[in-house]
């Protein structure tokens, strides 16, 4: 890969937007991530991917459903997932919802799938958390067996068997990009690297560099299984803004009761601005003005020999305004000084 096939993306988790002031209602906040999308296009960014929760405030429980509409209102820009949780899944109602939208965007579509950092899903569509490796373990197996096999014959645990089955639509040859977000778990690495899989560090604190061995892992992971090299992509969340100062203090009004709630729920220590500002100078917040942003990704794709990074735009009641600014100046201004950075002083991918 050289430096200007770097790919700079968006992540979105469907997370309810304002309107000076106003709290968007949720069939609007599904609306504007359909807009943003289109903006993300015309910015010249290369990819728009949108989560799966099922959170209060979070409007991204049909993904495919949203990256269909999507589709229709853009040409040209990449639409996927920032997480698919397989685990919860069917992999075969799942092929079938991926090889749509494939179709739909004349070849477009990929998604990210994991094992779920949080466990709503579970519950709600009637699985066991007890049974968290095994459930991702028997579907990715069969959901890369469907892309990568004309006729499927496979039995397991976690569903009935298929016998000799042919799926339709068919994907492209050999199926559609289908990346592994990783969050931690070295296993989750080797997993990556067992199926030749491309590798997704989800990186949302702390030094982006502690995740250095795992790069290292899944790297000669893939070569022990005999396969060629992969891509790896980072998600880490941000805002961009014209300061630095403007997008701290945007970001931190909107990130700081996020995070404090989370802080109760996971039993984490409360955000304070100096850990905050701590976290935009070296930690994984990308915060700040085009080139202050634009120099720590190139930074970082050097450390961790990326090839693609997703910013992860939206949190809970973050002003429409802002959203749109940090799309605009990820495409316009970010992104060509990332690639011109990397042209510089390559990243080793």
């Amino acid at each position: 890969m050289t430096p200007t096939d770097f790919e700079l993306g968006l992540n979105s988790f469907g997370e309810i937007a304002t309107d000076d002031g106003r709290v968007l209602g949720d069939a609007e906040t599904v609306r504007l991530l359909v807009e943003e999308a289109a903006l993300a296009e015309a910015a010249g960014l290369d990819v728009f991917s949108v989560g799966e929760h099922y959170r209060e405030g979070h409007m991204d429980t049909a993904t495919p459903v949203l990256l269909s509409a999507m589709a229709t209102a853009t040409e040209r820009i990449k639409l996927g997932t920032s997480v698919t949780v397989l685990s919860t899944n069917d992999p075969v109602r799942l092929y079938h919802s991926f090889s749509t939208l494939d179709a739909v965007s004349n070849g477009r579509a990929q998604l990210v799938v994991g094992r779920a950092s949080v466990t709503e899903s579970f519950a709600l569509f009637g699985h066991d958390v007890a049974d968290y490796d095994r459930l991702f373990d028997e579907k990715l197996d069969l959901f890369m067996r469907l892309q990568r096999e004309e006729r499927v014959t496979w039995s397991g645990t976690v569903r009935t068997p298929l016998a000799d089955q042919r799926l339709r639509p068919r994907m492209r040859e050999g199926g559609i990009p289908t990346w592994i977000g990783v969050g931690g778990s070295p296993n989750s690495t080797i997993r990556a690297a067992r199926y030749g899989l491309p590798l997704m560090l989800a990186i949302i604190g702390g030094r982006p560099t502690r995740f250095a061995g795992h790069v290292d892992l899944y790297r000669r992971g893939l070569e022990q299984f005999g396969h060629l090299a992969q891509p790896i992509g980072q998600h880490s969340l941000g805002l961009v803004a014209d300061t630095d100062e403007e997008a701290a203090d945007t970001w931190w009004r909107y990130w700081e009761p996020v995070m404090t709630a989370l802080a109760r729920e996971r039993g984490f220590y409360k955000p304070t601005r100096k850990r905050y500002e701590e976290e935009i100078r070296d930690g994984a917040l990308f915060v700040g003005s085009p080139e202050t942003v634009a120099r720590k990704i190139a930074r970082t794709a050097r450390d961790l020999h990326l090839s693609r990074f997703d910013l992860k735009y939206d949190i809970m009641h973050l002003p429409r305004q802002a959203r749109a600014r940090t799309i605009e100046l990820l495409g316009r201004e970010v992104a060509p000084l990332v690639r011109e950075l990397l042209t510089k002083e390559p990243a080793d991918v």
